[in-house]
C-alpha cells in the first residue's frame, strides 16, 4: 500500500456538489493506493503508522493530539509514466480488491481511536486542503 500524507489545516472531499468528507484544524490529509500484493495486515499496518506518524506541529501525531484524518482512495498512486506520455495503470489493484482494503485502513484508524472522514470510492471527487508547512511525505507499508 501506498500513502501520500499531507500535513494539512483542513481538508475537505466534495462529490457531486456535495462534502461527503471534511476535517477542520490540524489533522493529515491521506491519499491511499493499493497494489496487487496487499492485504489486510498491510492495511493494519498502514494505520497504525498514519496514527503514530509525528509530522504534525512539534513533532507529534494524530494518536498524541487526537487529531482527525481524512483518508481519500487513489488507485493514481500506482500510475507509471516512465514510458511514453500516457500513464499505465497494470500495477493499481481493481476496484473490488481495493475498496475493502482502504475500508480497511479506514476501519484500522476507528479501532485505534481516530477520528476519520472519507471521500467516496470510485467517485469523481473533488478534493480541497490547505497544506501546512508544506508538509507531505509518501509512506509504503
Amino acid at each position: 500500500m501506498r500513502a501520500v500524507v499531507q500535513r494539512v489545516d483542513g481538508a475537505s472531499v466534495v462529490v457531486g456538489g456535495e462534502t461527503v468528507g471534511e476535517i477542520i484544524g490540524q489533522g493529515l490529509c491521506v491519499l491511499v493506493g493499493v497494489t496487487h500484493e496487499d492485504t489486510a495486515e498491510k492495511a493494519g499496518q498502514l494505520a497504525r503508522k498514519l496514527w503514530s506518524l509525528r509530522i504534525l506541529e512539534d513533532e507529534r501525531s494524530c494518536s498524541d493530539v487526537g487529531a482527525p484524518l481524512l483518508v481519500i482512495s487513489q488507485f493514481t498512486l500506482y500510475g507509471d509514466a516512465r514510458k511514453g506520455r500516457r500513464p499505465t495503470w497494470n500495477a493499481a489493484a481493481r476496484g473490488d480488491v481495493a475498496e475493502p482494503l482502504v475500508d480497511a485502513v479506514v476501519s484500522q484508524l476507528r479501532a485505534l481511536g481516530a477520528h476519520v472522514e472519507t471521500g467516496r470510492f470510485g467517485a469523481d471527487m473533488k478534493v480541497s486542503l490547505t497544506n501546512n508547512g508544506p508538509f507531505t511525505v509518501l509512506v509504503e507499508v
